[in-house]
């Protein structure tokens, strides 16, 4: 992997961790004020955990496994 593909999954990385954020901040907004669509909050949740797995996988690759 060369360095500029790396960056290219740092930068994608960090835009994904701060979406990840943005929907936390928005799930505790629409349970706070108990008026949110249970719809609604169940798409976000699914949203914020595709993200998760997707921030996952770039850390498993800029950062494999080494078995010594």
């Amino acid at each position: 992997m060369t360095d500029i593909d790396q960056q290219e999954l740092r930068v994608e990385m960090a835009r994904l961790r701060q979406e990840h954020h943005d929907l936390d901040a928005s799930i505790a907004a629409l349970t706070e004020t108990g008026r949110s669509e249970p719809l609604q909050v169940q798409r976000l949740k699914k949203r914020k955990l595709v993200i998760k797995d997707r921030v996952s996988q770039i850390e498993d690759e800029l950062m494999p496994d080494i078995i010594a």
